[in-house]
């Protein structure tokens, strides 16, 4: 039988004990307080994934546009990281958009992503969402309009500034007569880069209105007018698949004229690849989901505004042209340009 250990090895132990205990404590705090739990990471540390955070993001992304993919694949990745639950829901029609606005609103969302295609047209819901302390960014359309609609912030193209940056492209390639195709008659973004086009390009400029919900009728509107004004020397769309509707087109019409255009998709890329289309501008809307989901994540876990919210955050413009558009098509093929 073993005897009991001496009083002070007794007590020599149970400082030890007692010492180890309290670094275990420490140890767990500390991880606590550095956001980690037994589980891993703690979902309500500063800094840390909010689980109970909700965004809406509204477009006007009419049904079956692909441009619009892009732009809810980058806000999925944003909320994905993020742990931010996102809803996303889109309507070409301004009234409709306003509507789901006002929906999320109702639903007591934690923040919102708008984009402002129709600007007058949503002012009243988000003066809702803004009395209901909803913070709301902007992206996409409506850059001249995102200050006086009162929105936190802004991500996405200077549509007026692409434009001229188109004409300037123009004038370089020597063309002379540009049709400038616009696919949603009063979209003020769309309006902006033709007019952008028209203010530096030094041949001249028409505008082409159709409906770009029917690429059928798209293609023969195109066709008529090149077979109408053989001066046309120049087709200037504002979205990838219309781009592509132009190609055809130009085949229809027996026309010789060149094809450039605004936003970038892969079918586009390989249409700047092959020769078919002069180059494109990419404003990059993965890119533009991406960050209006994420800006409304970092204003409620740290309080961040890019820019102070003096200035919008700038997507674009990037031209992508026969020379460069390897460096942007594993991109494409993945979906994410």
């Amino acid at each position: 039988m073993n005897s009991p250990p001496p009083p002070h090895t007794a007590a020599r132990r149970l400082t030890r004990a007692v010492a180890l205990a309290s670094a275990v404590c420490l140890l767990v705090a500390g991880c606590s307080a550095l956001g980690m739990t037994e589980d891993g990471p703690d979902a309500n540390a500063a800094g840390g994934p909010d689980a109970g955070m909700r965004v809406a993001l509204v477009t006007h992304g009419g049904k079956g546009d692909a441009f619009w993919d892009l732009v809810r694949r980058g806000a999925e990745t944003a909320a994905a990281k993020d742990g931010v639950e996102l809803t996303y829901a889109s309507d070409a029609d301004p009234a409709a958009q306003a509507d789901l606005i006002r929906k999320a609103v109702r639903d007591k969302v934690d923040g919102i992503a708008v984009t402002l295609a129709k600007p007058t047209a949503m002012r009243g819901p988000i003066a809702q969402a803004k009395e209901a302390g909803i913070p709301v960014v902007g992206l996409n359309s409506g850059i001249g309009a995102w200050r006086p609609s009162g929105l936190l912030e802004y991500f996405g193209m200077d549509d007026s500034v692409a434009g001229r940056a188109v004409g300037d492209k123009l004038n370089a390639l020597k063309a002379e007569h540009a049709l400038c195709v616009v696919h949603e008659r009063g979209n003020v973004a769309l309006e902006a880069r033709c007019a952008g086009v028209r203010k530096t390009f030094r041949g001249d400029t028409d505008n082409l209105y159709v409906d770009g919900t029917d690429m059928d009728a798209v293609t023969a509107m195109i066709a008529s007018r090149l077979r109408q004004d053989a001066s046309i020397d120049e087709v200037v769309t504002n979205g990838a698949q219309f781009a592509l509707a132009a190609v055809e087109a130009v085949r229809q019409a027996g026309s010789g004229a060149e094809v450039a255009t605004f936003d970038l998709n892969k079918d586009l890329v390989k249409a700047v690849q092959g020769g078919e289309v002069r180059f494109a501008v990419d404003q990059q809307p993965y890119l533009q989901g991406y960050l209006a989901v994420d800006a409304l994540w970092l204003y409620r876990t740290n309080g961040n505004v890019s820019g102070g919210g003096a200035a919008p955050v700038l997507t674009g413009p990037a031209f992508v042209t026969r020379s460069n558009v390897s460096s942007v098509a594993r991109f494409a093929a993945a979906g994410t340009r």
